[in-house]
């Protein structure tokens, strides 16, 4: 798999830290991970950087992930890039509604390397 670039959108720096070693270890090669801690940031980001895939938080302040998700759609920015949301709601409600805000796949917190293999790598070609 190629070198690529990706968001990783919590407000949690730790969490952040935490998708960035799943990435790893599911074997993707990272070249750049740009970090927001909020919906706004991310938007900001995208604005300047490209990236090959965004994984985003759907809890958080000032703007959170359905929001950003659906702001990144109306902009038309990064209209190519898979977005994976991240997420410890349980309610399928808020799955359909990040699917239905563009999403192409979800993983809930907790989560193994395993999982994110399963649902990113799809996403990439990378299977």
């Amino acid at each position: 798999m190629s070198d690529i670039s990706a968001l990783i959108v919590d407000d949690s720096s730790v969490m952040r830290k935490i998708v960035e070693r799943a990435l790893r270890q599911a074997g993707l090669s990272l070249v750049n991970v740009h970090e927001a801690a909020s919906g706004v940031d991310a938007l900001e980001i995208l604005r300047r950087e490209k990236v090959e895939l965004i994984l985003s938080d759907i809890n958080m302040p000032n703007m959170d992930g359905l929001e950003f998700l659906r702001q990144l759609r109306s902009e038309d920015l990064a209209p190519e890039v898979p977005v994976v949301m991240i997420t410890t709601e349980s309610s399928e409600e808020h799955v359909k509604e990040a699917i239905l805000a563009g999403a192409q796949g979800y993983i809930r917190k907790p989560f193994t390397p395993e999982q994110v293999k399963e649902r990113v790598l799809p996403l990439l070609g990378a299977v």
